[in-house]
């Protein structure tokens, strides 16, 4: 059982009794409530709204949104440790470990909207729109979904910068704008190289998105718009699985969300394209 979970247990007999049935629905559907409001905790529960509030603060916890916060934490790292090394321990069979990662990848991506911010995301979505120039840049498991990003919003017909090189990259930085944008990606969000290219693309005026875990890292502190993924992953492990779900759920509504104020203009380009890739199949 998680920190947050057993805390609720260890209260719940000293709370209140309209408290308490939040907490034993809690503790009895701990997977639904991340994505509940308050009005639907209190409906499931059968008490008022208020209470909802309440009995955050009964067990140390300023508001809804922040158990929330808490409560994908815990559940996520306590079901996801898939790819930490303690996996050596268990003798899974291979379709034992399929059915565990198709899991954790539905897991990770349904605890994402606990922790993306709505005017977070609208602003980046805004800002994506009227931008002229787009780099992404990520290192590790994080360069697939600045790769994904880089392919899809060059479909767009916006010029695109993607590479591994961080050299390639800080001869590039210098003829960013205030209308370029760097997204930068990265889970931990302490990563040297994305530190240090998103403080140079932000000394030239362009708009820094970072995609990073929720905890108050580095890049989260420098980024102009933070879009938070859930912490599901630990840093040391033998592999980003969870964590690359996240990134690329993210890099997908912004594509979708910058397409649906763009498409009219671009479907003849999408059509053209299909239309070569139909006649040039082999």
């Amino acid at each position: 059982m998680s920190s947050l979970l057993l805390r609720i247990e260890q209260h719940l007999n000293r709370l209140p009794e309209a408290e308490r049935k939040i907490g034993e629905f809690i503790l009895k559907n701990p997977e639904l409530v991340p994505n509940m409001t308050t009005k639907d905790l209190s409906k499931n529960s059968g008490v008022g709204e208020s209470t909802v509030i309440r009995f955050c603060k009964s067990i140390g916890i300023g508001s809804f949104k922040s158990f929330k916060l808490e409560l994908v934490k815990d559940i996520t790292l306590t079901d996801m440790n898939l790819t930490d090394f303690n996996i050596l321990n268990k003798k899974d069979e291979p379709y034992d470990l399929f059915q565990k990662v198709a899991y954790v990848n539905k897991a990770a991506i349904e605890a994402t909207p606990s922790s993306l911010d709505r005017k977070e995301f609208e602003k980046a979505v805004d800002v994506l729109a009227n931008a002229d120039t787009l780099m992404f840049y990520g290192v590790g498991g994080s360069a697939i979904a600045a790769l994904d990003g880089y392919y899809k919003f060059t479909k767009l017909g916006y010029r695109c910068t993607n590479h591994h090189d961080f050299h390639f990259l800080l001869s590039a930085i210098p003829h960013l704008n205030a209308r370029s944008v760097f997204i930068a990606v990265s889970m931990s969000g302490k990563t040297k190289d994305v530190l240090d290219l998103s403080r140079f693309a932000k000394a030239k005026g362009a708009t820094v998105i970072a995609i990073t875990n929720i905890d108050k890292s580095p890049l989260y502190k420098e980024a102009d718009i933070i879009l938070c993924t859930p912490k599901v992953e630990h840093d040391y492990r033998i592999g980003s699985i969870p964590s690359r779900m996240t990134q690329l759920t993210i890099i997908d509504a912004l594509y979708l969300s910058v397409f649906h104020l763009k498409g009219e203009n671009v479907i003849n380009q999408y059509h053209e394209a299909r239309d070569e890739v139909v006649r040039l199949r082999r």
